[in-house]
């Protein structure tokens, strides 16, 4: 048994790879394979007569969940750099991500009280804040092959949408219903301001000892603390992401954060391998987590109820208030950033982990929840950023998905997409 675990663990990531590989040449986000392949898993056991019962999958999602999150902010504030001409790209996206989770949080809600009648507002905000969120995890590695402002609008404002979105709800519910708009509002703020000035201060610490550990063993050590300053974070209701993102901030845009005297106490170059290696660990383990908390995620998926046709006709109102609101949130605050972006709005890592912790609470769960309405609209919107991405390459989707081998190489695949990219963007929406 021991031996066979092995085996399926190692074919896990084995398959992983090959379903990057994949969503690299055809915009099939490598999330839909790896769910797909944890229900095909879970469907052979149930017919072999084996049952996974006895195994805490909720609690294996909450723990990779997590700290692939971590893994994955860190990966994408590896990659940004801070400069003075992106200050408006980076002022957009954060906009443009605080207008659309309020906004899905809303619309969803009233959705939700539309549907479940005796469900009062602040329960419906708090169900509908999950599905309000972009997921990062899927966003940062499906925009590789888009341009680089795109790019980084889209990392900027999915990272943005994590953390926010986090804050929200667990001020949420930490308020319990009991506090106003304006004193839930005042809360979320200062807590923002003092976790911010506590994340520059622990920044500053941590690169400052990155650069000063003598052993070979160390990248470890720092992702440990790292890890551990997010958990204990969380103990006390503290925007823990904002913690990982400054510390990959000031490690990658030091010449920004050590300036005048503290100029004395970063070298550059003395880190600058250490830095590439840390990215490498980082996106190799974010790599790994994300790939067995989709997996995981599949063999937890009940699929019974997406043979519902009232809970498969209410995630298709979900998935449409979701991009009503990002075609409002962009074409005002973002206009340069609609297409593809619209179409770039996947739910996934994150709405599984909150929906997890509503779970716990059946004071704040909605009755009769279904999770199907969680399923569908993770389904629906990464077919949709798929088809958007190839669409956006100027490639017909059935062309992509169902193309056995190239006849063109890669140089020529690139050149024409470039091409067709470049067009697109000229055309406008």
């Amino acid at each position: 048994m021991t031996y066979i675990l092995i085996i399926a663990l190692a074919s896990v990531i084995i398959l992983s790879f090959f379903f990057n590989i994949i969503a690299e040449k055809t915009n099939i986000p490598s999330v839909l394979m790896l769910i797909g392949l944890g229900m095909g898993t879970k469907a052979i056991l149930n017919a072999n007569g084996h049952s996974l019962d006895e195994i805490n999958l909720d609690t294996m999602l909450q723990i990779l969940g997590n700290i692939g999150l971590v893994m994955i902010v860190l990966e994408a504030a590896l990659d940004l750099k801070l400069e003075r001409d992106k200050i408006g790209l980076i002022v957009r996206s954060m906009v443009t991500a605080i207008i659309g989770i309020g906004g899905c949080m809303f619309g969803l809600a009233a959705f939700f009280m539309y549907i479940f009648p005796s469900v009062d507002l602040y329960t419906a905000l708090l169900n509908a804040t999950p599905l309000s969120i972009m997921s990062s995890a899927i966003v940062i590695p499906s925009v590789g092959r888009i341009r680089g402002d795109k790019k980084e609008f889209m990392v900027y404002e999915s990272t943005f949408s994590d953390i926010i979105g986090i804050m929200v709800f667990y001020f949420m519910i930490g308020a319990d219903g009991g506090a106003g708009g304006g004193s839930l509002t005042l809360e979320i703020v200062l807590n923002v301001l003092g976790t911010l000035v506590l994340s520059l201060l622990l920044a500053y610490v941590m690169v400052y000892l990155f650069q000063h550990l003598k052993m070979q063993v160390k990248l470890f050590l720092v992702l440990a603390i790292l890890i551990l300053l997010f958990a204990i974070g969380k103990v006390f209701h503290l925007s823990s992401l904002l913690i990982i993102l400054t510390f990959g901030l000031v490690l990658n845009n030091s010449e920004l954060f050590f300036r005048g005297r503290l100029k004395k106490l970063f070298n550059r170059e003395q880190v600058q391998p250490i830095i590439h290696d840390f990215h490498n660990l980082t996106l190799e383990f974010a790599f790994l987590l994300r790939t067995f908390f989709f997996v995981v995620f599949g063999l937890s998926i009940t699929v019974t109820s997406l043979y519902n046709i009232e809970v498969a006709v209410n995630s298709l109102v979900i998935v449409l208030i979701l991009y009503a609101v990002r075609y409002i949130s962009l074409r005002v605050f973002a206009k340069e950033h609609i297409k593809p972006e619209l179409w770039i709005a996947p739910r996934g890592l994150i709405t599984v982990l909150l929906y997890f912790v509503l779970m716990k609470s059946d004071a704040h769960l909605i009755e009769n929840f279904d999770t199907g309405l969680l399923l569908y609209p993770i389904l629906i919107t990464s077919i949709v950023m798929m088809i958007g991405l190839i669409s956006y390459r100027g490639e017909k989707v059935t062309d992509v998905i169902f193309r056995k081998s190239s006849t063109i190489s890669d140089e020529e695949f690139d050149l024409r997409a470039q091409e067709n990219t470049e067009k697109q963007d000229m055309d406008g929406f």
